[in-house]
């Protein structure tokens, strides 16, 4: 297929689609990027005209679409309701997400994602059909395989240049592919003025783009999840990372609240180091094999090859954490999304700070083929931090799925960094979770003898961190890492865990557990992290002060949810104590519980007025 030699700028996108289907004959294959990068302005006008002519075949390859989370109670329709109206208010919604969630896809329609957000499409049958499993750089290839001839993104503009901007990861490598005659697609953007000019190789000429799509009533504000509350689990393991970093080093991380807790703890540690080493020294424990902890300011500072550029980022670059340069650059990022606050202060920087962030592709960032001597000579005694949803006992890693095949989210980038460490010379991989989790109000250890599904085999099992400690497991035998993985569980599963090795033969049965492992639960990682310290917000929120005093109220209560005993004890704290303070009050307001109405709306201002008072 030729691509068209000049630019068309134009304000309908049902034109565009138009040309779009003219142009291929209307055998669609497109590529939205993942998460923010998607236009969906183009994207719905030509689900609109496939829905409407059954000629046109449409498929679409995405990843992560972002919505807001489904409301599952009244309780969270009053708290999240105007929550969601200020961070993701205004951004389009996608017509081929909604009519999946209907179950109402036009046969000649298909979507196939290869990552989901977390959790979104559990109960999604056509989603999960639909799924494709790949490691984030093979996704190009799948894409290229099914025939890609479109590719819609969202685009900064300044003047004739336009900025690939929060996606460079796939587009970069779809257009090398273009250029070396491995695809022929046309590339359409559409102009957005809240990102962020992303300067380096997502800066391209206008000809680079079949059409461009430039309204103003096609602008929309850009999708901006609120950062949740980082606890004190999350805050230890934040602090056991950062004692894991080596100064000269690199350092990839990924979003949400250990991301938030591990970029804290690293500007601790260079600015408040006495804050640092009391955390450091309240959480180790005796026995525990690990590697050397680092405590030392960042002289030469860290360089960051990170697939997801997140806000923590721009905070390690602020504190001077992250700031030594490759290539003229101190990050190099394949895509980003994060709070409305994050892309106004990219958009802020000056221009120098701004182009020591460089956005690439994928294949760059996650991989090491291609300029393989300049990425090891850069990558330098690398730490590539992952999250996971459970850890079995002998080091496999489960991140992206539950055992009866249904997909949670997606393997994403994570084996691409674990098979990096094992490739680097001086680089670790590193797995953290907390050591629990609490599914339907029961609490179940996320370290697990066996499952029946793995994202990452044991046999590239590295090092895992929980709250309790670091489990350094690289090289070692079977045994050695059910006992060090033991030595970093919550202490009320270590016996049920340890009683499983025995009984599969993996562990001597006259083995212990050291009397100083028995100390790894809640009680003790509370008295380490400090609220001074380590704060529920190191980088702010988008939650008010009256919606932060409700949230770990809302939370409590949701956990006490199955025990009738608990909120009946909250019940009684709330009505045999004095009447509501003024905070109490605005707190109740805020929920549309200031002045109520027949017994539910009673019921609802007793227990979180109950849950108010229960908290610390």
């Amino acid at each position: 297929m030729r691509r068209p030699e000049v630019t068309t700028c134009l304000s309908d996108p049902h034109e565009i689609a138009d040309r779009i289907i003219a142009h291929t004959g209307g055998r669609i294959v497109l590529g939205l990027p993942l998460g923010l990068g998607k236009s969906p302005h183009v994207a719905n006008a030509l689900f609109e005209r496939a829905r409407c002519d059954p000629a046109i075949r449409l498929q679409i390859f995405t990843a992560l679409t972002l919505e807001p989370p489904p409301l599952k109670s009244d309780l969270e329709r009053r708290f999240l309701e105007p929550v969601f109206a200020r961070t993701m208010g205004g951004y389009p919604e996608f017509a081929y997400a909604a009519a999946q969630r209907a179950g109402d896809m036009p046969p000649n329609v298909e979507v196939n994602e290869f990552f989901f957000q977390a959790g979104s499409r559990l109960g999604n049958p056509d989603a999960q059909r639909s799924y494709i499993s790949a490691n984030y750089t093979h996704a190009v290839r799948a894409l290229l395989d099914q025939g890609v001839n479109v590719i819609a993104q969202i685009v900064a503009r300044r003047g004739d240049r336009f900025s690939l901007s929060c996606n460079s990861d796939m587009t970069l490598d779809l257009l090398h592919a273009r250029e070396t005659g491995k695809a022929g697609f046309l590339l359409i953007g559409q102009v957005n003025d809240e990102l962020p000019f992303m300067t380096g190789p997502a800066d391209l000429p206008g000809d680079a783009f079949a059409m461009i799509l430039d309204s103003a009533k096609t602008r929309f504000p850009l999708f901006g999840p609120p950062k949740q509350p980082v606890s004190a689990a999350q805050h230890a393991i934040g602090v056991h990372v950062a004692s894991l970093v080596k100064d000269g080093g690199s350092l990839q991380i990924g979003i949400g609240e250990i991301g938030d807790a591990v970029a804290h703890a690293l500007i601790l540690r260079e600015q408040r180091p006495e804050h640092f080493r009391s955390a450091i020294d309240a959480l180790l424990v005796a026995g525990q094999v690990r590697p050397p902890v680092e405590t030392g300011a960042f002289g030469r500072g860290l360089y960051a090859p990170t697939e997801m550029l997140v806000d923590g980022f721009v905070e390690l670059i602020r504190a001077g954490v992250v700031k030594r340069e490759v290539h003229g650059a101190v990050l190099h990022g394949g895509f980003f999304v994060g709070p409305r606050a994050f892309y106004a202060a990219l958009r802020d920087m000056d221009e120098e700070a701004r182009g020591r962030i460089q956005m690439r592709g994928i294949s760059y960032v996650n991989a090491l083929y291609g300029d393989e001597e300049g990425k090891r000579a850069a990558r330098v005694d690398a730490r590539f931090v992952n999250s996971a949803m459970m850890v079995t006992l002998l080091g496999a890693t489960v991140s992206d799925g539950l055992e009866d095949g249904r997909v949670v989210s997606g393997v994403g980038g994570q084996y691409n960094f674990v098979a990096q460490a094992m490739e680097l010379e001086g680089a670790r991989s590193i797995i953290t979770l907390p050591a629990t989790r609490l599914h339907e109000g029961v609490l179940q250890s996320n370290l697990v003898w066996s499952y029946g599904h793995e994202t990452i085999p044991r046999h590239l099992r590295d090092i895992v961190v929980t709250e309790y400690g670091v489990a350094d497991l690289r090289g070692m035998s079977d045994e050695r890492v059910i006992g060090r993985l033991l030595a970093i569980a919550d202490s009320r599963f270590q016996d049920e865990l340890l009683d499983a090795a025995r009984r599969a033969g993996k562990i001597d049965p006259e083995w212990r557990i050291p009397p100083e492992w028995r100390g790894n639960l809640p009680e003790r990682i509370a008295g380490a992290i400090s609220k001074a310290a380590f704060p529920a917000y190191p980088f702010g929120t988008d939650f008010t002060p009256v919606e932060q005093r409700l949230l770990p109220a809302l939370q409590h209560l949701v956990e006490s949810g199955g025990k009738p005993g608990t909120l009946a004890a909250l019940a009684a704290r709330a009505m045999r104590g004095p009447a509501a303070t003024p905070d109490e009050e605005e707190a109740l307001a805020r929920m549309g519980l200031g002045h109520v109405q027949g017994l539910r709306e009673r019921t609802y201002r007793t227990l979180i007025l109950g849950a108010l008072r229960a908290l610390p």
